[in-house]
């Protein structure tokens, strides 16, 4: 049983996991909104809103702490210069879930993820 246990699994190793929600994060920053099942989605909106979190501050700080997470310095420069300075004045809930539809291959629950 997974009671109170901090983070779902997917499927994956630790270390697949951890890249799956890096590439979501880089694909979330360059697009804006994506879709993606409704389980990765509500993972990513954690991952990402403490992205924003560490990235408010805006110093050097700021880029080595989300680099190290994300690893592609375009997207950290876009996330500390960019991204994080609108949210600014908000405390969270920095992105937002849409749940769509049921995809027809596996009828797995889709969700569009997006920056509000």
């Amino acid at each position: 049983m997974r009671h109170k246990h901090g983070y779902r699994r997917l499927n994956r190793t630790s270390s697949h996991r951890a890249a799956l929600l890096k590439n979501l994060s880089i694909a979330l920053t360059k697009e804006g909104r994506i879709e993606t099942t409704l389980p990765k989605a509500k993972e990513l909106r954690s991952y990402y809103e403490k992205l924003i979190t560490k990235a408010s501050t805006g110093d050097f700080n700021a880029h080595r702490a989300i680099f190290a997470m994300i690893q592609d310095k375009a997207v950290t420069n876009k996330i500390v210069t960019e991204i994080a300075p609108q949210y600014a004045e908000r405390k969270g809930g920095y992105t937002r879930i849409i749940k769509t539809r049921m995809r027809r291959g596996d009828a797995a629950p889709m969700a569009i993820i997006e920056l509000v």
